[in-house]
């Protein structure tokens, strides 16, 4: 599964970089980033509860 942020929705939560690390971190700029280009296979959960908590459905899974 590959996760991506759409930047221009992100409000810098920080919920996705809490709920799953092993994914998501904040960048810079306070805007959640990708850190990894697949999620590995144990963080799969996690990586959809950071989807589906995202206030603003910023987190796109593919």
């Amino acid at each position: 599964m590959k996760a991506s942020i759409k930047r221009e929705v992100c409000i810098g939560c920080g919920l996705c970089a809490e709920i799953c690390p092993e994914v998501f971190a904040m960048g810079d700029d306070m805007i959640a980033i990708v850190i990894v280009d697949e999620s590995p296979a144990s963080a799969q959960e996690s990586v959809q509860d950071a989807a589906t908590s995202c206030p603003v459905e910023a987190i796109v899974l593919n």
